[in-house]
């Protein structure tokens, strides 16, 4: 099997998408509070505020997923 195909086979396994949502969305949610927090607290949402508060956790989870893919992928 190459590396490839090692690869997607561990993007599909459930435990490489827990440990992603364990690590990358909590530490998202982390961002969003400490960039947007305020914004969200004084009442001043706009549709960008919103967009970033959705995108960190996103790209947090999406970070984590990779990693951990790969690693379980050279683990293999």
């Amino acid at each position: 099997m190459n590396p490839s195909d090692r690869f997607w086979a561990a993007c599909r396994d459930v435990s490489v998408w827990r440990r992603a949502a364990k690590l990358g969305l909590p530490v998202g949610v982390a961002q969003v509070v400490l960039n947007q927090g305020d914004i969200w607290l004084a009442g001043a949402v706009t549709f960008t505020v919103v967009a970033k508060s959705v995108l960190s956790p996103t790209l947090s989870f999406l970070i984590a997923f990779v990693s951990a893919a790969s690693t379980r992928a050279e683990s293999r």
